[in-house]
């Protein structure tokens, strides 16, 4: 894509414009636009009460198809609420439109450079580029069928004016690219699949620190099941969950719980990032150089990338195990450096990547078991809860969904994780098929299912913990 010949810079707005230039632009008379205004404020009020709530507005824009997820209720109620009293009447939200639609007609001109009363995709594309947005050509397209209502390959001040109204936040470039690329592009949900969509531009180092802080708070909240799990995990004797739990707390008290939970912390950054930046890697390499790839090359993309950040930090992830395995002399925890030594001395480094086989081997199939029954699972909530195929869950059912899809991916895949562990907690030398025979000769099938209680019901809090600080780190960090 080639940039216009004007040098002038498209991020800054034109430092004059009246509601006569709009009123031009849009080829409407002062009346005209009043009754426009005040058939959107009564679409708004259908109750007719003569102002409009937090309720009512979010009523309009479900009306409007807007995903539950991007809709703005409560910053357009605050924007627009000058008096403060919580409710909008009509002169509160003609005072918007006026100061929304200047806003949008000076934006309009500054990326207009050819003063050709429309936009068309160089336009818009240098204007992302010097707002340092580097957008591929097939992304651009995608922007301009969107906004672009008649599909003639330029937009109108009308269809930029419609497309970006009921927008509360201000109007720079960055904001309305961010604004398209979240209800276009980016959904990402609670999956184990990185989504599509997240390239340089869209804040990558926001999200995967909202990712790390999230990640952290919730398995630090469940870190009592996920001790209990892999102490049961270990066990090859008969062993219930409150015989367990007893003994946590007759060897360790409270802490006990909390065993190995600080190395799980601390390794859910530096998988984050490796995950994504060997995404971005093998994109390119499975989708050609556009770095297009369709679900299923997104499939293999995440699971590929995901194999390369678990063996970066598997190493912790073995020390982790041994530490919540190990037993307590005198009633303390054994020193986390103290443990690391002895693994190297007495076991070699090759000990540090003990059952990384079936850990790399459960990956994909866990990631296709959970993304594939979670879009059926939105498909029958669209079906039969929302009674609207081409309406997208609200983020409710979509956490139920991922609650749902996950625990059914982890459960077929556990007798892998159950192997894994036990390989990591064995000091001695033992291959992936020794211990699947040993296990399935001492304790049958059911032994490949010990300690799968506690990990199901870790799923539900940690998925709706992960979640809600996931939501709130988006908002403190300016990413909504």
């Amino acid at each position: 894509m080639e940039a216009g010949k004007s040098k002038r810079n498209p991020g800054k707005k034109p430092e004059s414009a009246t509601m006569e230039h709009v009123l031009v632009a849009l080829g409407e008379t002062k009346e005209e636009r009043e009754i426009r205004i005040r058939s959107l404020f009564k679409f708004f009020d259908d109750s007719n009460v003569g102002f409009l709530d937090d309720a009512q507005i979010e009523k309009g824009l479900s009306s409007l198809r807007i995903p539950p997820k991007y809709r703005y209720a409560a910053d357009f109620l605050r924007v627009c609420d000058a008096n403060r009293d919580g409710r909008v009447d009509y002169d509160e939200f003609r005072r918007y439109m006026d100061a929304k639609e200047l806003e949008l007609y000076m934006i309009f001109q500054a990326i207009d450079l050819e003063h050709s009363g429309d936009i068309c995709p160089e336009e818009l594309w240098e204007a992302l580029l010097k707002a340092g947005i580097e957008i591929k050509d097939k992304e651009l397209a995608a922007f301009m069928e969107h906004v672009d209502k008649d599909n003639n390959g330029i937009i109108t001040f009308e269809e930029w004016r419609d497309f970006l109204l009921l927008h509360p936040h201000e109007a720079t470039i960055e904001n309305i690219y961010h604004h398209w690329e979240r209800v276009c592009l980016i959904d990402i949900g609670e999956q184990a699949v990185i989504p599509d969509g997240i390239s340089k531009h869209a804040q990558r180092s926001k999200l995967l620190l909202a990712g790390g802080v999230a990640g952290a708070i919730s398995r630090t909240a469940t870190a009592p099941l996920d001790r209990l799990k892999v102490v049961l995990q270990v066990q090859r004797t008969k062993a219930g969950v409150v015989p367990t739990i007893k003994k946590i707390w007759r060897e360790d008290k409270l802490s006990g719980f909390f065993r190995g939970n600080g190395l799980n912390v601390t390794k859910v950054a530096p998988e984050s990032a490796i995950k994504f930046a060997a995404y971005e890697m093998l994109k390119p390499m499975i989708g050609g150089a556009d770095g297009e790839i369709g679900p299923s090359g997104r499939l293999l993309a995440g699971g590929l990338a995901g194999a390369v950040a678990q063996t970066a930090i598997y190493p912790m992830d073995l020390v982790k195990t041994r530490l919540q395995t190990c037993v307590s002399e005198l009633g303390k925890t054994p020193k986390l450096w103290r443990l690391t030594r002895e693994i190297w001395m007495q076991e070699g480094s090759r000990a540090f990547y003990k059952g990384l086989c079936p850990s790399l081997i459960g990956i994909i199939p866990y990631a296709g078991i959970d993304l594939a029954a979670y879009e059926s699972l939105k498909d029958l909530s669209r079906t039969y809860i929302l009674h609207d195929s081409g309406y997208e869950p609200g983020p409710l059912i979509q956490l139920g969904c991922g609650m749902t899809s996950g625990a059914l991916g982890a459960s077929c895949v556990y007798p892998l994780q159950v192997i894994r562990t036990r390989m990591q907690a064995d000091s001695t030398k033992t291959t992936m098929s020794q211990e699947f025979l040993k296990t399935l000769r001492g304790e049958g099938v059911r032994g490949f299912y010990r300690g799968i209680f506690p990990n199901l019901f870790k799923v539900i809090p940690s998925a709706s913990i992960s979640y809600l600080v996931y939501e709130a780190m988006k908002k403190s960090l300016a990413i909504d």
